[in-house]
């Protein structure tokens, strides 16, 4: 079932439902990608036909952001999977991809935190295979593509953050050999230990972003577009009433 949100399409699946998808596409024969998408994504969406392109031609879109949840909510088209937190898919993902040696790629952050990532998962998922990694550093797309399909992982993270991984994914998926490609922002940083995460407390709240928020106010210009969203979401509720 799909949830329209301010023309976006996100799928009402739980986590679990999400990660037997997954593996679905990956023991599949088509090569797919999937978008974790926050309020942030679908504001540049409306305006930046490109990207809403991309996110249009993923396999899943799943509400990674607190914001989305209850953007359905006010529109009345609520998501009965819940919140979808793109680094939970990919950690419950990557566990169930070492019960069988599955190869997982790692592209995206700055130099050398890949391989700090690639060593702790491999830590943690006894029997992961980390086929290879590199930087999000480059300007070409070629020699990195070259490197991901000499690697033949199963499983591509892409993370450029957004709305580059999501054009990224979008204008490659057809030349890489892999069957999945996800996208996950700084999620490399956080598996790699350079940044924590939000305590439990507040990711069950959904206040990981308020967290981020006061350990990097700097964000605070992303933020603003928040107020903006919701604003919208509430007239296209009004307008359809």
């Amino acid at each position: 079932m799909k949830i329209d949100i301010l023309g976006v399409e996100f799928d009402s699946l739980s986590v679990l439902q999400a990660v037997e998808h997954a593996l679905e596409i990956i023991r599949g024969e088509k090569n797919s990608y999937i978008v974790t998408a926050n309020p942030e994504i679908i504001w540049m969406a409306r305006r930046d036909t490109a990207l809403r392109s991309a996110v249009g031609g993923a396999e899943l879109v799943i509400p990674d952001g607190i914001g989305v949840i209850l953007a359905a909510r006010i529109l009345g088209t609520p998501l009965p999977g819940g919140r979808v937190p793109g680094i939970d898919l990919v950690t419950a993902l990557l566990e169930k991809m070492a019960e069988t040696g599955g190869r997982v790629f790692l592209l995206g952050a700055k130099p050398g935190v890949a391989k700090e990532a690639a060593q702790m998962l491999a830590r943690k998922n006894e029997g992961l295979i980390i086929s290879g990694t590199a930087d999000g550093y480059f300007s070409d797309d070629e020699p990195v593509i070259d490197q991901v399909n000499m690697a033949k992982p199963d499983l591509l993270l892409v993370c450029l953050g957004a709305p580059k991984q999501e054009l990224w994914m979008a204008r490659n998926i057809g030349r890489l050999c892999v069957p999945l490609c996800i996208g996950l922002g700084g999620s490399l940083d956080v598996f790699a230990g350079r940044v924590k995460r939000a305590p439990v407390f507040f990711q069950k709240l959904g206040l990981e972003w308020f967290y981020r928020l006061l350990r990097e106010p700097y964000r605070i210009k992303r933020m603003i577009k928040l107020p903006l969203f919701v604003l919208a979401v509430i007239w296209k509720r009004i307008s359809n009433s």
